[in-house]
């Protein structure tokens, strides 16, 4: 099949609950290296050359991942963007619908951004095996086949025929108890529910208009919008709110007729908690997984991650130790699936440390706050690429004072432009216009204070801004 008719789209709108204190709000799962060098979003796109061009990835993803800490990982591709989260078979039908636009109809492969896969020459394999049944309009699932009782996915009743690669599919079963998942592995036939999926864009389309009628009133409302408007994306910033949520699988796939399973053997894991990340990762003699500043003495089978300071354990076994700048997780590995109760208590007591990590990047590059005071005062330290500037802003309850460091800031304060140098500082009051810039070939460095009765970060308001904020 010509590559021109195969499109990927990766479903990268994940919330960062799961493998907190390292996943966020503002940078979930999909955007971290958790096993080798390469973002797991990243990873996901590259096991798919050289079946699938570059130029035919679109990327589904949160609007604010977009525009905040992901921008440079998006960068290179096509995205649309969610205004708000509604689950996968809104975002599937949005990117069908766009895939269409042109009057084209390819084959979609679907893809969390989130999965690890070992075996990815078989994953390649298993890959064109099912564009081909795509093409004769039938829902392929990946189904893999299990290890041991898991309740934590869903699994699929395959109809095996006599030496067919492509199963039939039976019934759909939501994450069992445990006793019922020793059954489906005892009976055999029974596969997990992988969540990737490949079809023709139009047989999906007619599936959810068949089965989820809602969502497809919203998906025309969004075509329609965009042909008066010529623009996809601001019809779906106008719409999409409409969209119901609910699941590919629960609003479709469990009620279709036409869905078929390839079974995979491929070495997946959607790492979906911290003993997750244990079983890929690399491990000692004691079955440790050792990642960063780690000293572990006597330790067994544990996973002891330090992001930031020296972490040292003497005599455990079986623990998961999590450390970032501002967090630390030790959970018993049976236990680090609970890991999204801290984060919802930590929501309830109106905490940020599940919503953005101490240094955050930007597209223009990063800040680290330093200091948090609740007395009136905050204290960051603000890298600037080169050739990158912030927002033409103001703010309306605090005045910050820059000191640069290194390089030399370009600063637009008011009316005035001047050119600030190493060792040398200025002051922005409250209301005024600003601007911070690096005209220079080298990153720039400042501190900046932030002194005022009101130091959220969405006291801000813009007036210019190169990255569409």
């Amino acid at each position: 099949m010509n590559n021109d008719h195969v499109h990927a789209v990766i479903l990268a709108g994940g919330s960062g609950s799961r493998l907190w204190p390292l996943s966020r709000q503002h940078l979930p799962k999909q955007f971290l290296s958790l096993d080798g060098d390469a973002s797991l979003l990243q990873a996901t796109i590259n096991r798919l050359f050289p079946a699938i061009d570059a130029g035919n990835i679109l990327i589904v993803t949160q609007e604010s991942h977009a525009k905040g800490e992901a921008y440079h990982a998006l960068l290179p591709y096509q995205a649309l963007y969610e205004p708000i989260g509604r689950n996968t078979a809104p975002a599937i039908a949005l990117a069908a619908a766009c895939l269409m636009a042109d009057g084209n109809d390819p084959v979609m492969v679907v893809l969390p951004a989130d999965h690890i896969i070992k075996d990815e020459a078989r994953f390649r394999a298993h890959l064109d095996m099912s564009i081909q049944a795509a093409q004769s309009g039938k829902l392929i699932t990946f189904g893999i086949q299990p290890t041991h009782p898991d309740t934590g996915f869903g699994y699929i009743k395959a109809c095996r025929a006599a030496d067919a690669q492509v199963y039939g599919v039976e019934r759909f079963t939501e994450k069992p108890d445990h006793a019922t998942a020793v059954r489906f592995l005892k009976e055999g036939d029974y596969y997990w529910n992988s969540g990737m999926f490949v079809w023709r864009a139009s047989v999906i389309l007619a599936e959810i208009q068949q089965h989820l009628p809602a969502v497809h009133q919203v998906v025309q409302d969004i075509i329609a919008e965009s042909r008066a408007t010529g623009t996809f994306q601001q019809a779906v910033d106008k719409y999409f709110a409409a969209m119901p949520s609910i699941s590919i699988d629960y609003g479709v796939l469990e009620k279709s007729g036409n869905v078929s399973l390839i079974p995979c053997d491929i070495g997946w894991n959607d790492v979906g908690s911290w003993q997750a990340v244990h079983e890929i990762s690399s491990k000692d003699e004691s079955g440790n997984a050792l990642q960063g500043n780690v000293i572990a003495l006597d330790c067994k089978n544990s996973l002891i991650r330090a992001e930031k300071r020296l972490v040292a354990a003497i005599g455990v076994e079986d623990l998961c130790v999590i450390e970032t700048a501002d967090a630390v997780l030790i959970s018993k590995s049976d236990q680090t699936q609970r890991v999204r109760e801290v984060v919802d208590a930590l929501q309830h007591r109106g905490a940020t440390e599940h919503v953005y990590h101490v240094k955050v990047n930007r597209p223009w590059g990063s800040y680290t706050v330093l200091e948090d005071d609740p007395e009136g005062f905050k204290l960051k330290r603000i890298e600037v690429s080169p050739g990158a500037r912030l927002s033409l802003q103001s703010h309306a309850r605090r005045s910050e004072h820059w000191v640069v460091v290194s390089g030399t800031a370009t600063v637009t304060n008011g009316d005035e432009v001047v050119a600030v140098h190493k060792n040398q500082s200025t002051y922005i009051p409250i209301g005024a216009k600003h601007r911070l810039e690096n005209r220079g070939s080298e990153p720039l460095h400042i501190v900046e204070i932030q002194v005022g009765e009101y130091l959220g970060e969405d006291d801000i308001q813009r007036y210019e801004d190169n990255y569409g904020r």
